[in-house]
């Protein structure tokens, strides 16, 4: 990664870190002349429109100031959305109750499984898959994605 998107990187953790969300990640498409950066945030309560659009002013703010891009930019702020895996334990609370299918580590296996999470204790997460209540540890996790029931 080269040191602008390094320095844009840390502007935005350090922007969604001072309004309460959690960055997730931060990436960049096109090319010099047209930049787009798409930055996804997330919280322990959801993130509206309003958050979007406070921490995307926020992040204008400071590009401009320190007249970081000189070139045209586009700043796309939103959350993360259900399709994409969760990365961080406390993105995992929110979602108590709800079915995930997860990729996890169970001793020398790697395991793929759907199962329901009851409940996290400390870094422990408790999923009730086929009907039994299975600790995993978040470091065991590869993958977790929310599943949508309708």
């Amino acid at each position: 990664m080269n040191l602008l998107n390094q320095n844009i990187v840390e502007i935005s953790k350090q922007s969604a870190e001072k309004l309460g969300f959690l960055l997730i990640d931060v990436s960049f498409r096109g090319d010099e002349r047209n930049r787009i950066i798409e930055i996804y945030i997330d919280s322990e309560t959801g993130i509206s429109t309003e958050d979007c659009a406070r921490l995307s002013d926020e992040i204008n703010t400071i590009l401009d100031e320190q007249n970081l891009i000189s070139s045209n930019y586009r700043l796309d702020v939103s959350s993360p959305g259900v399709d994409r895996p969760l990365k961080y334990l406390d993105q995992y609370k929110k979602h108590q109750n709800r079915k995930f299918e997860i990729v996890y580590e169970s001793g020398e296996q790697i395991r793929k499984e759907v199962g329901k999470l009851d409940h996290i204790e400390d870094d422990v997460l408790y999923f009730y898959i086929n009907n039994i209540l299975t600790p995993v540890n978040f470091n065991q996790i590869k993958s977790a994605k929310v599943l949508i029931s309708f």
